[in-house]
């Protein structure tokens, strides 16, 4: 007799995700459209020679002027080197010698011009992501344990740091169906992805309640979420204000200019609540987190003028020839088309309630599975100093342990 264990897991009634799909969603591809819909933002196409820096293992990093501390970047096992020389008097090693006089930068002179300048033109802070992705999961390395960054180091570090930047570069296209029948290579390497380093001014006092996933299939917008899951109590007064706000923005600029049928947007609608800013799109596909829904309950929502029994339906395919009959046909008299064409769908507006296990602190931290220990976090929110600190107790531990080690061996 078969356990529940042994039974197999229902595979998700997807459509087939393409190449192009994935593509579509690239940041590079959808802000010359939607440009004024952004924040501000600026992309810098990078270079063969960058992406193979961010490829490669380690984290090296430029020198830095205003570095007050040069050599404390050394430390070999930490796997961080700033370019720096070796201090006068100082001992010398001369595998990290060789690393530590090493300038990366001076393979791609152009993009860290490019990267600094941009910085300056943004105001001093910016906050990075590829073509897809942003390297949240990497926040713990980062001084200010967010993602603001404020010179171009700041960046290398976090994108050389994050799992969600090495998705980017080596899976972008996994799960996808088919190619791009142009395509010569499938791999979704830098040959036939145009990948750009994009660098959004900093939004001063970000309330990250008012950011929303909201959830388009056959161009219907049928339901929206919270990104943030924690409870706040004041969400759910403003939803009569929000989600209008929302569908007017989805109807007015993205329901008939976007590429593809289904999708996902995030949006953030800060107070006063009258302007509906576009954050990021992405894929219709299992990687895209569901967040408050599950990707089963979603493909099995009806939408409006659709057939629902329909296998290609269910699927959030769509049905070109059944859409165009449904809205074409008429009732016993043009009086009920009338009524029928009056008929406004309602999205369904998800938020985090009261007694919800997302609402209490012992839920699973957010990109928990990409994350150092709390004492790397504590350490680095200290400065280097803290790192300096904790770096020479982790030391001292592990030449303890060494020498228990021989000794148990005598």
């Amino acid at each position: 007799m078969d356990t529940k264990s042994d039974l197999p897991t229902p595979r998700l009634p997807f459509p087939p995700v393409t190449r192009s799909h994935i593509l579509h969603c690239s940041y590079h591809s959808w802000y010359p459209k939607y440009r004024s819909l952004t924040p501000k933002a600026r992309l810098i196409p990078l270079t063969a020679s960058f992406l193979a820096y961010l490829r490669a293992d380690g984290i090296l990093l430029p020198p830095e002027e205003n570095d007050h501390d040069p050599y404390f970047s050394t430390e070999t096992d930490s796997g961080i080197f700033s370019s720096t020389s070796t201090p006068t008097g100082s001992p010398s090693n001369s595998d990290s010698d060789s690393d530590s006089d090493i300038d990366p930068s001076l393979s791609w002179p152009e993009i860290h011009s490019a990267i600094a300048a941009t910085i300056a033109e943004l105001g001093g802070n910016v906050v990075p992501k590829l073509n897809w992705s942003a390297p949240k999961d990497a926040t713990w390395i980062n001084a200010t344990n967010n993602m603001e960054c404020r010179s171009p180091n700041d960046i290398y570090l976090l994108l050389k740091s994050s799992d969600f930047i090495t998705h980017d570069l080596e899976q972008a296209f996994d799960g996808c169906s088919s190619p791009n029948p142009s395509s010569k290579n499938d791999s979704g390497s830098s040959t036939t992805v145009p990948y750009h380093l994009i660098l959004r001014k900093t939004i001063p006092a970000l309330a990250t309640s008012l950011e929303f996933r909201c959830f388009v299939r056959a161009r219907t917008l049928i339901c929206i979420c919270q990104r943030d899951l924690n409870y706040y109590d004041f969400l759910p007064d403003l939803t009569g204000t929000l989600r209008p706000q929302i569908q007017a923005f989805f109807e007015e600029n993205l329901r008939g200019t976007f590429e593809d049928e289904n999708w996902v947007f995030d949006v953030y609608i800060p107070p006063p609540h009258r302007r509906v800013w576009l954050i990021d799109i992405n894929p219709w596909a299992p990687r895209t987190d569901p967040l408050l829904f599950s990707w089963m309950e979603i493909l099995g929502m009806s939408v409006p003028g659709k057939h629902e029994d329909s296998a290609e339906d269910m699927n959030g395919a769509v049905n070109g020839d059944a859409a165009d009959a449904g809205s074409g046909s008429e009732g016993s008299d043009g009086e009920s088309t009338e009524e029928e064409e009056e008929e406004v769908f309602t999205p369904e507006f998800r938020l985090v309630g009261r007694n919800d296990p997302e609402a209490y602190s012992f839920n699973t931290p957010q990109y928990s599975a990409h994350k150092m220990p709390k004492d790397v976090v504590d350490a680095s929110g200290d400065g280097e100093a803290g790192l300096r600190e904790f770096m020479g107790r982790w030391r001292e531990i592990v030449r303890e342990q060494e020498e228990g080690e021989r000794d148990e061996e005598r």
